[in-house]
């Protein structure tokens, strides 16, 4: 078994953390040679201590030096930061493997560093794909490198297509849990609290991916990226609400089959997939026991209420640099939600208003995308704005 290097873009956060919990249970298949986080000093201090990476990179130079201190003259990590030191981190020439795991818009340049550098990518960053696709998927045929997704829908939808040719593919099925607020009514929606909002029934994630789920904006997402990573039309893409999360995703086939992954909802089992393809690795995780899944059940989703799936559907149809537009309205959007400033379904109604106050862009190069990128968050922030004052002054 050949030991591979992996570099971790994003490791305090939730995939990250994973990722590094398989990395110490097989030691002898995988070593880390960098890592990239945000202001989670601490917990980075405690990671270089018992990973040894090469390169470490942080947020801002103030945490950077933070962290220096902490580790003490003895250590042997070079710490780096800001945008440059994690592209560095991603470039590094040793790691085989980079897990691109930052959350939003800030992982896209550090992921096209690492692919543009020949890396195989384990993608957990489903950003990447919304805002670039096009120009991700051409550069990584072009630098003849893999992208493995982590995204437990993605990862079911690789298995299932191994059951037959892609040419077969009649439709794929994504599945979404519905988040907290399945059955809730449209008016209760309206005082719909953050904390409430990061009560997901099944999955343990970060607080914006759980916000997106309780939206069905990850599930929009998600459609975009396989859109991408599958080379499927987006008319042969379908979501059902699968509430219990244990059929992860399927894949229908012209000849009326349909073939499904099934797991129980634990992020470790896509992870350790993706860094071990094709191997499989036997993780000791709970195994699923069908006995007790006897009530499976799918439903439509419900648009009037979960109105963000079908602007993300739009969004990929219009294309250009419209979906980087989006993304970065939404994470506009969530943060006003978490920070008190927002309403729940206002989430997607300043998504949906932003989208309209943006000219068309095509996304011909990153520089355009990440200029239609800023520009949304201007104007998704002057859409806040007026929502605030809306509600101040009704009149």
């Amino acid at each position: 078994m050949k030991n591979k290097k992996i570099a971790i873009l994003g490791s305090t956060g939730s995939i990250g953390r994973n990722v590094l919990k398989i990395a110490a249970s097989f030691p002898e298949r995988f070593t880390v040679v960098g890592l990239t986080a945000g202001w989670n000093i601490d917990l980075l201090r405690q990671q270089i201590q018992g990973f040894s990476p090469t390169v470490v990179s942080v947020a801002e130079e103030a945490a950077s030096v933070k962290l220096k201190t902490l580790l003490g003259p003895g250590s042997r990590t070079e710490i780096v930061w800001g945008q440059a030191g994690h592209e560095q981190v991603a470039s590094l020439q040793e790691a085989e493997m980079v897990v691109s795991a930052i959350v939003g818009a800030a992982g896209l340049l550090p992921t096209l560093a690492a692919i543009r550098s020949g890396k195989d990518i384990a993608l957990a960053n489903k950003e990447t794909l919304v805002m670039a696709g096009r120009l991700i998927m051409a550069e990584a045929a072009k630098q003849q490198v893999r992208l493995l997704p982590i995204d437990s829908e993605h990862s079911a939808i690789a298995q299932a297509l191994e059951a037959g040719r892609r040419e077969d593919v009649a439709r794929i099925i994504l599945t979404a849990s519905g988040g907290p607020f399945l059955h809730l009514d449209q008016e209760s929606l309206w005082k719909v609290t953050p904390d409430q909002a990061l009560q997901h029934p099944n999955w343990d994630m970060g607080r914006k991916i759980t916000i997106d789920s309780a939206t069905l904006m990850n599930k929009g997402f998600e459609v975009i990226e396989a859109h991408w990573l599958f080379d499927v039309p987006l008319d042969k893409i379908e979501v059902l609400v699968h509430p219990q999360s244990i059929v992860h995703s399927l894949v229908e086939f012209v000849d009326g089959s349909v073939v499904a992954q099934l797991g129980i909802p634990d992020m470790r089992v896509p992870i350790s997939y993706a860094l071990s393809y094709p191997e499989r690795l036997k993780t000791g995780l709970s195994r699923l026991n069908l006995t007790e899944c006897s009530n499976l059940s799918f439903l439509k989703p419900d648009l009037s209420r979960f109105p963000a799936l079908q602007t993300a559907y739009e969004a990929c149809r219009s294309g250009g640099c419209l979906p980087a537009v989006l993304n970065a309205a939404n994470e506009v959007a969530v943060a006003a939600f978490l920070g008190g400033k927002l309403k729940f379904p206002e989430i997607a109604k300043v998504v949906a208003e932003t989208m309209t106050r943006m000219d068309y862009m095509d996304d011909a190069d990153i520089e355009t995308i990440l200029e239609a990128d800023g520009q949304a968050r201007v104007d998704s922030a002057a859409v806040l704005r007026e929502m605030a004052k809306q509600t101040i002054d009704p009149e």
